[in-house]
């Protein structure tokens, strides 16, 4: 059916975002639906997909100068994007398979994030190998190696030592005073190095997406795609606004272990990996994460990794995951299991079932490539190629190369319609909240009132989480006590909900808790800070009408 049409606001009206703001918000997405409706020119690209790599993708091509559509049938990072160890890894887990190209690469892109495109959010995490009793020899020395390897991807993509240290061997004082935690008995110290951690993988998605608006994306989220092909698609507005056939000059399926519903010729083999939130407290707040191998293995580890809100992540499992693909995967008892018995094999205490506060999988939507064996062993390598119906999809890789998997399907969409093209302008382009950027917050806010000055420093979480943004995100705020905690235990302030839904497109409760703040990851969480946030929300829509 043809989409219902609203009245438009013109340019100057209090509901209009100003032209090239990096605000996302219900107002914004009112507009552009409707201006997409009257459009008669189709757009150059059209994204399907939400996630870090249609977000990715979006920037990519709208900082070309294209004109681009992205399409989310949820909301951003609802999928694979927010199930992540939030790791920003420098590729040396595909040192120890072989795969020297994906290494190199994940090294290269985590440099750019690391230096020039998100430093506010990437930052330096140390990581310690103990070595406690259950770490056999073998581990210790071919971790160590690999930890020496790794810091020379480091210095091939010349990551200064300034912001990732070099490896080195500790004694067993200072691995106490890193995760006191650890296991007293038989503990030699260990290995230290250094890896990028996100503060938060679903940050970095609407980063990407607010960055991509600033650049003139049209960023859709709770709208859906069907009938895509090489020409464009059919969008279906999720919130009762009907549908429209939009014309693209090329279309990217960027929709991760959702792509074959986009392109049926797709063969995808999704493994699940499955994540633990635990009280930091229980770990003894830990300053370093734990690495400790599988049993018997050199290659495959599981971590415990300090996190915002006082929580630590313990992970990860690689499981097959057949079957229809699941909108929230769940974890499996065994894996929780398995991953509590793994960390525990490196403390002095055991942890039990009753130490884990919550639990999350995620889907990685890997290619497959017909071979019987673990999901474990197939490449992290991305794929770039046009479909029989004209579609390019782009798929597989992980979330550190994001942005060259972006740059090549982007080039090949460019190639694929005849598009001009500059050329990819991503490896120097900062994001919203990094220092220098462009795509900051512009002008007034979408009810019409600008930004307040602000004569405080934001609290340090604040700034953790928005950078140079953080001022702004409290010198926006209308709520009453804006620097207070949303809850208590929770140092989420209440003016980063209004700042969700006045900047981050967050359209609900359910946009906030599980994806702007990650309050959500914990269940006891989420319900006490439910009614503060649904209350915050609810007003802040109501000021964007």
């Amino acid at each position: 059916m043809a989409r219902t049409r609203r009245a438009s606001a013109p340019l100057n009206s209090p509901t209009t975002t100003p032209a090239h703001s990096s605000a996302l918000n219900s107002a914004r997405r009112s507009l552009e639906l409707d201006a997409l409706a009257a459009r008669t020119e189709p757009v150059d690209v059209l994204v399907i997909g939400g996630g870090v790599t249609g977000a990715g993708v979006a920037l990519d091509a709208a900082s070309r100068g294209l004109s681009v559509v992205l399409a989310e049938a949820h909301d951003l990072a609802f999928g694979t994007s927010r199930w992540s160890s939030k790791l920003v890894h420098g590729g040396l887990r595909y040192l120890a398979t072989g795969d020297v190209a994906v290494a190199r690469e994940s090294a290269d892109e985590r440099h750019l994030l690391m230096t020039r495109i998100a430093p506010h959010l990437v930052r330096s995490l140390p990581q310690l190998l103990p070595f406690v009793p259950s770490v056999s020899t073998k581990q210790r020395v071919v971790g160590g190696l690999g930890m020496g390897l790794g810091d020379g991807l480091r210095m091939l993509a010349r990551t200064p030592a300034s912001v990732l240290a070099h490896p080195r061997r500790i004694g067993r004082d200072e691995a106490l005073r890193l995760a006191p935690a650890l296991r007293r008995e038989g503990l030699r110290g260990g290995v230290l190095a250094h890896d990028g951690q996100l503060v938060d993988d679903a940050r970095l998605v609407v980063a990407l997406a607010r960055t991509a608006a600033a650049n003139g994306a049209t960023v859709l989220t709770r709208v859906r795609v069907s009938g895509a092909d090489g020409h464009g698609a059919t969008l279906t507005d999720a919130l009762g606004g009907g549908s429209l056939r939009v014309r693209a000059r090329v279309v990217v399926n960027a929709a991760g272990v959702w792509a074959g519903e986009i392109d049926p010729g797709i063969r995808m083999r999704p493994s699940r990996g499955t994540h633990l939130v635990l009280d930091a407290a229980a770990l003894g707040n830990p300053t370093a994460a734990l690495t400790v191998p599988h049993p018997g293995s050199i290659s495959r580890f599981v971590f415990a990794l300090p996190q915002q809100l006082g929580r630590v992540v313990v992970g990860l499992t690689d499981e097959d995951a057949p079957g229809p693909v699941p909108d929230i995967p769940q974890p499996v008892d065994d894996e929780i299991d398995f991953l509590l018995r793994t960390v525990s094999s490196a403390l002095e205490r055991p942890l039990g079932r009753g130490d884990v506060l919550g639990a999350f999988a995620g889907l990685r939507p890997l290619i497959d490539t017909g071979g019987d064996g673990s999901t474990a062993d197939i490449s992290r390598r991305h794929h770039v190629a046009v479909s029989g119906s004209g579609v390019v999809n782009v798929l597989g890789g992980k979330l550190t190369t994001y942005r060259a998997m972006a740059r090549d399907a982007v080039d090949l969409a460019c190639r694929h319609a005849g598009l001009d093209d500059p050329g990819c302008r991503t490896a120097g382009l900062a994001l919203v909240g990094a220092p220098g950027s462009a795509a900051a917050f512009a002008g007034a806010g979408a009810d019409g009132a600008g930004s307040a000055p602000v004569d405080h420093e934001p609290p340090a979480s604040l700034t953790a989480r928005f950078g140079a943004e953080a001022s702004t995100v409290l010198g926006l705020a209308r709520c009453a006590g804006p620097a207070s905690q949303i809850a208590e235990g929770l140092d989420v302030t209440r003016a980063e909900i209004e700042f969700a839904v006045r900047a981050e497109g967050a359209l609900d409760v359910d946009d906030v808790l599980d994806r702007r703040t990650r309050i959500g990851l914990v269940t006891a969480d989420r319900e006490r800070a439910h009614d503060a946030v649904a209350e915050l929300v609810a007003a802040s829509l109501a000021r964007l009408d």
